[in-house]
């Protein structure tokens, strides 16, 4: 057997992992008929069928089932192999990929990321708000803001702050409904909760609240959108202390309330860190969130 094309083995991995070969397109970049082609050759050179095709899309043969564990281990040797040539860089010039949660893109990073690019023109910055969780051994980021200690192995993380929450609402809405003095009277109001995500109610429960889903009036989980609900006058809700209290039309209720706490860690893949310009921006980085959210002392 001849050796396998690289390529068709990436394009085995995309259909393998999406389920189709429209998703498999759509996410790679690659026409489908190309796709098609891909896999047919690979099919080919292994003598073998490695898809059957379904109602619902493409899936694994026996075959393709063994061509997958294979597959992964020489797609993570390959991305080891683009990471340490990327981190021979000596240069503060390139690209660096920053991946964040919508809220912490949203409200913090703009700043810091002006004081990254006045400091370091030629660093192009590439920010990715999301909610997931990126991988950083396949370059879905350099550098990765979390709210958890990070256990991918093989990445260099440092805890730089801490984001500190409290219950807000508008003056209008507190004007026209009452403040609550206390915890229980918080829930004789409407209050802005989550939806699919069950973290605030498992917080309350750990505070002493039987908080169930019913009792939030508004549920959404993008912490963006969350933010507008809150000023839009929709209820009570929890907010970050240091953007909620930005805003002039919010004030915080009940501030005796302690509400546990975010630590922000930063992390980057070990090989990225000692390229010069991903640790540039990984330093610009820690020092700015610290101080916009910097831990308790």
């Amino acid at each position: 057997m001849q050796n396998l094309d690289w390529s068709l083995i990436q394009t085995f991995l995309a259909v393998a992992e999406h389920g189709s070969f429209t998703a498999a397109a759509r996410l790679t970049g690659i026409s489908q008929p190309t796709i098609g082609r891909h896999i047919q050759a690979l099919e080919q050179q292994l003598n073998t069928p490695v898809f059957q095709r379904q109602n619902s899309g493409h899936q694994l043969t026996d075959a393709g089932t063994q061509l997958l564990e294979q597959a992964r281990v020489m797609e993570e040797a390959a991305a080891r192999m683009h990471l340490m040539a990327a981190g021979q860089s000596d240069g503060l010039s390139g690209t660096v990929r920053i991946s964040a949660s919508v809220v912490v893109s949203h409200y913090l990073l703009p700043e810091i990321f002006a004081r990254i690019r006045a400091a370091e023109p030629q660093i192009e910055l590439e920010l990715h708000p999301s909610d997931d969780t990126d991988n950083l051994l396949f370059r879905e980021a350099d550098i990765a803001v979390r709210m958890y200690r990070p256990e991918q192995l093989d990445v260099i993380t440092r805890k730089v702050g801490a984001q500190k929450f409290g219950i807000f609402a508008t003056r209008e809405y507190l004007d026209q409904a009452g403040r609550p003095s206390d915890m229980a009277g918080i829930f004789q109001h409407d209050f802005i909760g989550y939806d699919r995500s069950d973290l605030m109610i498992k917080e309350m429960r750990l505070m002493g609240i039987p908080a169930e889903r019913s009792m939030f009036a508004i549920r959404c989980d993008n912490q963006s959108v969350y933010l507008e609900l809150l000023r839009a006058g929709c209820g009570l809700g929890v907010a970050p202390l240091n953007i909620a209290s930005m805003d002039p039309s919010l004030e915080r209720v009940l501030p005796d309330i302690k509400i546990p706490e975010l630590p922000i860690w930063l992390t980057a893949h070990e090989a990225l860190r000692s390229a010069p310009r991903i640790r540039r921006v990984f330093d610009i980085l820690a020092d700015g969130l610290a101080k916009v959210a910097p831990a308790a002392a």
